[in-house]
């Protein structure tokens, strides 16, 4: 390896699904960063930072909260000129000099074009994909599934893996299980080992040959086992075959997402029961962001793919705040907004 190959600061690409555990995941690699300064940049769906809500929230050392960085405006695949690139510049011109960058890309990224931006010579003197870290979601894999909403998968034809997937959902995550040098298998605590074989046979249709799946609990994994591979993946990425390959842009047009404030709730049990209800009645792929709750100090991070639905209080609200609520909600093409607007109003 030459001393500019070296020189460069090494970058993990944490892609996967909905809901299928990367901001957990990294933010335990910020908790136990071993020594290194480390900087992030994460792509959210959406115009609400929640995901960065969540690891600044942290107040780790490693990673201070400037060195967490957002990009909202789409897809970071669609944006890499636009965001990507003035992001890793401020990035790189933080001191001390920033020793490992983790990307957590959009649930819907296709991770492909992100890392051919590292092949760019404004890009490739100064930084390199150490390696690509895909995140599944162990629990709804066991049953078959690529995500915890049957609904969105209702025309899936995964029985018969000689027909082509139409669905768009099937299609992102083949596209990011192809790209991996890793896959992390979350929500192993869920399940037993039967149900864990079954997630790891399904999961063998799409991956590559020689690319390992590690099963991880409750996001819990040793940081170095997903830092420092060394891999350079920006080099071997125009082998790896996805079935975007034939296109000319990645829009993601089957996929649809706006932005629900609310006012202040009484019940949290009340908002979580409406939500869960969205993915069978609506549609709804995913649900996250912070409401209010009376008569609580705190403020209520909420979670949800498909059915199943998380929430705990993460932090108190500040005075410079209004106690009011910001919920992302993504679902596929010709979503009825308003329908989902007034189930979450109740």
């Amino acid at each position: 390896m030459t001393n500019v190959s070296l020189a460069r600061v090494p970058c993990t690409i944490v892609t996967g699904f909905l809901g299928a555990g990367k901001t957990t995941l990294v933010r335990h690699v910020l908790e136990n960063a071993g020594g290194r300064r480390l900087a992030v940049i994460v792509n959210e769906f959406g115009d609400v930072g929640i995901d960065r809500e969540v690891l600044k929230g942290c107040g780790i050392d490693a990673c201070p909260e400037e060195n967490i960085v957002e990009l909202a405006n789409g897809c970071l695949c669609c944006t890499v000129a636009d965001d990507f690139v003035p992001a890793l510049d401020a990035i790189l011109s933080r001191e001390p000099r920033v020793d490992h960058i983790l990307i957590e890309t959009s649930g819907l990224a296709l991770p492909k074009p992100l890392v051919q931006a590292f092949n760019w010579p404004s890009v490739n003197s100064r930084v390199t994909v150490d390696g690509v870290i895909a995140v599944v979601d162990g629990a709804t894999l066991a049953e078959g599934r690529v995500t915890a909403d049957p609904a969105a998968l209702a025309a899936q034809r995964a029985a018969d893996p000689a027909l082509e997937h139409e669905d768009p959902v099937e299609e992102v995550f083949q596209d990011q299980i192809a790209c991996a040098d890793l896959v992390v298998m979350t929500k192993a605590d869920m399940i037993d080992d039967a149900a864990l074989d079954r997630a790891r046979a399904n999961l063998a249709v799409s991956l590559p040959a020689g690319v390992r799946v590690i099963a991880a609990r409750q996001g819990v994994l040793d940081p170095s086992v997903l830092l420092g591979l060394g891999l350079a993946a920006e080099d071997s990425i125009g082998q790896r075959k996805t079935l975007h390959d034939a296109e000319d842009d990645h829009e993601h047009d089957d996929f649809a997402s706006f932005i629900l404030d609310l006012p202040e709730i009484s019940a949290p049990v009340d908002l979580t029961d409406r939500i869960a209800a969205l993915s069978r009645d609506l549609g709804v792929l995913r649900v996250k962001g912070h409401v209010a709750v009376a008569g609580k100090a705190m403020r209520l991070l909420v979670q949800a793919v498909g059915q199943r639905v998380s929430h705990q209080f993460d932090r108190a609200w500040t005075s410079e705040e209004a106690r009011a609520g910001r919920l992302v909600v993504i679902g596929l093409k010709g979503l009825d907004q308003a329908a989902v607007a007034q189930a979450l109003r109740g």
